[in-house]
């Protein structure tokens, strides 16, 4: 039987709605203060300025990329540029097209309607928002069967900000309404070592010199969720066996505790790893049958660890299954076999 889903700490997903609510505090509002992504954060100074100037609602804009990014934070800290609120809702939380008129009739002039996981809305619900988004005005229906009429209702000028973690699953039609997409890039260890100094100090930190918080920023996978999450179980490390004062030494305890290793990878990552290079000499080896030997769920493996693994070179895939390179077999201490190192076949 696979084991249930256990909690991983450098994983981009969101774990729990009481993190969301710490990480609120730790995010910034304005795009002075945002780190990272510089082309999109001057196409979105220009945009925002030339809004405002115009005195005109922000064109519509789609960010997509990997989780833990800060699509929602440029949500808000677009919101706080324009001086308009930010309203909150998800692809699968809209199931009927009815599900928008509250939302979108709530809206003030110049508002923010995010739409995470923007992919997941449902046919019927995008062809209701298109008129919304391109004439700000809204079909309801009323009555039904013989009785049935409907109504325009017109909405106040908004923005819509759709945030998507599969960018290919939104429709044509869909993605051509918004006048700026942008992908979202994994953050250097500079921009990460930035924000875990922010946020160091937001949390109240007694850190005894600049290089303190470098060993977190190389260890967060290039995502400030995470660099985040790591900072808070260091500060509670620091507290508990250092009165509060966190050094290099405190880091690497804290982090050797949580048991991630140099690179950011954690026990899940390594296992898998290990299993690949000795249970199956290195690959090629099948989703399911590796699965199975680590008694964890198949889609765990393929949307939580292999990515990450994939992105280090630890990782291929062909058509044959799963193959361990080099790289990864040298991570874990395996020595790989000559027949295991041959070019694989790529899936295409």
């Amino acid at each position: 039987m696979p084991t249930m889903a256990r909690e991983r700490i450098v994983t981009a997903e969101r774990l729990d709605p009481d993190e969301e609510r710490l990480n609120w505090s730790l995010r910034p509002t304005q795009l002075d203060d945002y780190v990272g992504q510089p082309q999109l954060v001057e196409r979105l100074r220009i945009a925002i300025q030339a809004a405002k100037q115009r005195g005109e609602p922000l064109e519509h804009i789609l960010l997509h990329g990997p989780p833990g990014l800060g699509k929602t934070t440029l949500a808000h800290v677009i919101g706080h540029e324009m001086g308009g609120q930010v309203h909150l809702t998800s692809g699968p939380a809209l199931t009927r097209a009815g599900d928008l008129v509250g939302p979108l009739t709530k809206l003030k002039r110049g508002d923010i309607l995010f739409v995470d996981e923007i992919h997941r809305l449902p046919a019927a619900v995008e062809e209701y928002i298109y008129p919304a988004m391109e004439d700000f005005r809204i079909d309801v229906s009323v009555d039904s069967g013989m009785h049935a009429r409907s109504i325009t209702l017109n909405v106040e000028p908004f923005c819509l900000i759709g945030a998507t973690t599969r960018a290919g699953l939104v429709s044509g039609p869909l993605r051509s309404r918004f006048g700026m997409t942008h992908h979202l890039e994994f953050y250097s260890e500079t921009d990460l070592h930035t924000i875990a100094h922010r946020s160091a100090s937001l949390l109240h930190m007694q850190c005894d010199c600049e290089d303190t918080l470098a060993l977190p920023a190389k260890r967060s996978r290039g995502t400030p969720r995470i660099v985040n999450r790591l900072l808070r179980r260091i500060r509670d490390y620091a507290q508990v066996h250092n009165n509060g004062i966190v050094n290099p030494d405190i880091v690497a305890e804290a982090l050797t505790l949580e048991g991630i290793d140099a690179l950011g990878l954690d026990p899940l990552d390594r296992k898998y790893l290990k299993v690949l290079g000795t249970t199956f000499q290195g690959g090629p080896a099948g989703i399911e049958a590796i699965a199975a030997t680590m008694s964890e769920e198949s889609d765990t493996l393929e949307e939580v660890v292999e990515p990450y693994l994939l992105q280090c070179g630890y990782l291929t895939r062909t058509r044959r299954g799963r193959q361990l390179t080099q790289r990864g077999a040298a991570h874990v201490g395996i020595t790989l076999a000559s027949t295991s190192s041959e070019a694989p076949l790529f899936e295409e």
